[in-house]
């Protein structure tokens, strides 16, 4: 599971004529791939823990640590593993540092971060990256899926929608709420026509879900990502590919629900398996279909607004948190819009008036 080393131990009471105590051997099973992340470079992270528990004898091999040693000394070294444990859990790290810092400070430190964090703190990233609601309606988002199993998120471009969502199903997928975090969006080309693509399925659909990649990745380190998703517990797919599945135990995010239909997103929602959670995000003034007119979001979301445990956050331009000119450049196309609706109208009157017009003098034209 994401973020975890598994402490499978095994204990066996060993004899030995040196020993008045009892020795106990125990096994700590490793599950993660890159044992970098804990034994360290070149195992500095272990070297150290063999001279902060010298009567304790540490043997590495591959993904299982065996500790030897007798009864007291056993207890105080895992005691201090079990603290690094959740260290790694939490901020997806261990470094020589941070063994220094918890062996000097370890009982303070824990007993802090037992604190109640800010309502405000998804997770920790990559690095202890602190990844936070930075918006109220960022904030609402993190509190409704507590509360409600399918959260509608929607707003223009630059608001963290999708980026809140892929935050909130990672922390559910290491407290281990689910089981599987499944993204999704639509292959919609924007606006342009790219033409073949090389490589196989998966180099194909790439490109449209690139998005989706480059937010897990300030998330969880490139590796662990690589193994997740080759083992399946991170799906990242096209929306046509959810057709007939039912997803159980999963936190799954529709992206760019403004480029589908009413049917797929019909399809998408009544995927919704046991102890599922939903997101769907999408921006309705950047449809890229061919007929604006055919997206379901809008439709979609004036369905099942009434539905109980579905929410719906309407996400506005104070929740833009890129650079100051992204929301200077929402408000200027915002106003040409409104004067296009305008011209728009302007000129449907004008057409009205001539055709009225014009069968005025043919009604004319047959009475005379």
């Amino acid at each position: 599971m994401y973020g975890d080393l598994c402490l499978k131990t095994y204990l066996c009471i060993l004899k030995h004529e040196k020993y008045k105590k009892r020795m106990i051997e125990e096994v700590i099973r490793i599950e993660t791939k890159d044992l970098v992340d804990i034994y360290g470079v070149n195992n500095e992270n272990i070297q150290l823990l063999r001279k902060a528990f010298p009567k304790v004898k540490l043997i590495d091999r591959g993904n299982e640590l065996r500790v030897l040693g007798d009864e007291a000394n056993m207890e105080e070294f895992t005691t201090f593993f079990s603290r690094l444990e959740r260290h790694y859990t939490k901020y997806n790290k261990l470094t020589y540092s941070d063994i220094l810092l918890l062996l000097e400070n370890g009982e303070k430190l824990e007993a802090g971060t037992e604190e109640p964090l800010g309502d405000d703190v998804i997770l920790h990233g990559r690095e202890g990256r602190v990844i936070r609601a930075r918006t109220p309606n960022q904030l609402r988002l993190t509190k409704s899926i507590y509360v409600n199993d399918m959260v509608f998120a929607v707003g223009p471009a630059g608001t963290g929608k999708t980026y809140t969502a892929i935050a909130l199903a990672v922390r559910a997928l290491k407290n281990r709420e689910v089981k599987r975090l499944i993204l999704t969006r639509p292959a919609v080309e924007a606006g342009e026509r790219l033409g073949f693509l090389p490589g196989d399925l998966k180099d194909k659909l790439d490109p449209y879900l690139l998005p989706l990649y480059d937010a897990l990745g300030d998330m969880i380190p490139a590796k662990r990502l690589h193994s997740l998703m080759e083992e399946g517990t991170i799906q990242i797919a096209p929306l046509a590919y959810m057709r007939g599945r039912t997803l159980d135990r999963a936190f799954v995010i529709l992206d760019e629900a403004q480029n589908t239909s009413l049917g797929q997103l019909k399809m998408f929602l009544t995927r919704m398996g046991c102890d599922a959670k939903f997101i769907v995000t999408g921006d309705a003034t950047q449809i890229d279909l061919p007929d604006k007119r055919s997206s379901g979001l809008v439709r979609g979301i004036e369905i099942v607004k009434n539905i109980r445990g579905i929410s719906i956050i309407e996400f506005d331009r104070d929740d833009i948190v890129r650079h100051p000119l992204v929301t200077k450049i929402v408000d200027a196309f915002e106003e040409y819009e409104q004067k296009d609706e305008l011209r728009d109208e302007g000129g449907k009157h004008e057409l009205r008036k001539k055709g009225e017009k014009r069968e005025e003098r043919d009604k004319n034209d047959k009475i005379e």
